[in-house]
């Protein structure tokens, strides 16, 4: 199967996946690009726009998945006073819109639930994310090893709790693997998705 992971970052969502599949993986910022490509030295790794790569290029792939900055959504922009309040970035909904109207294969756009009531119904909700998506999708919370929010652990419990480790003087460690999607995560829909489709 022609993978395309979208807003790739280190690839937590990919971790899990194995290698048996074509993966290109789009993502703007060039160290970020170069740890995922040194965790998955079989993927394609382009440094690029995922936005406007998924508009190029979405007709090569039988997958998408897509994982567009969540910052401008995130309740934390409501409750913490000392954010700036901004426009929503709604590249998020265009992405659903676009592939729910104009893409044939498999897809899945996720972020983090919103502040406010979000625009398109999601598909499902899986670990304090929504989740729109190709084919249907059922809701799950994984028990996770900590109580707390991600925001509040560790680079060293992160990396134990995702199974990643990043290479040697990687910079904003931390940052890294916040933004990241749980293996688990990433793994329970992509096995839900393409068990429901034969490719």
């Amino acid at each position: 199967m022609k993978i395309l992971n979208l807003y790739a970052g280190i690839g937590g969502n990919r971790k899990l996946w194995g290698d048996e599949h074509d993966v290109t993986a789009v993502e703007s910022e060039q160290y970020i690009a170069d740890v995922y490509a040194e965790l998955y030295p079989n993927d394609t790794v382009v440094v690029a726009d995922a936005h406007q790569y998924l508009l190029d290029h979405y007709k090569e792939f039988d997958f998408v998945w897509s994982s567009p900055p969540c910052p401008t959504h995130s309740r934390m922009r409501t409750s913490l006073t000392k954010s700036k309040p901004v426009y929503p970035d709604m590249k998020l909904y265009e992405e659903v819109i676009f592939l729910k109207h104009f893409y044939k294969g498999l897809w899945v756009v996720e972020n983090v639930t919103p502040y406010y009531e979000p625009l398109i119904k999601p598909t499902a909700l899986i670990d304090r994310h929504f989740v729109w998506s190709s084919s249907p999708l059922d809701s799950k919370d994984f028990t996770r090893g900590y109580a707390g929010a991600v925001v509040t652990q560790t680079k060293e419990t992160l990396a134990a709790e995702y199974g990643i480790a990043l290479p040697e003087g990687t910079k904003n460690q931390r940052k890294l693997l916040r933004n990241a999607v749980h293996p688990q995560f990433g793994n329970y829909i992509f096995n839900s998705l393409t068990q429901q489709e034969d490719i």
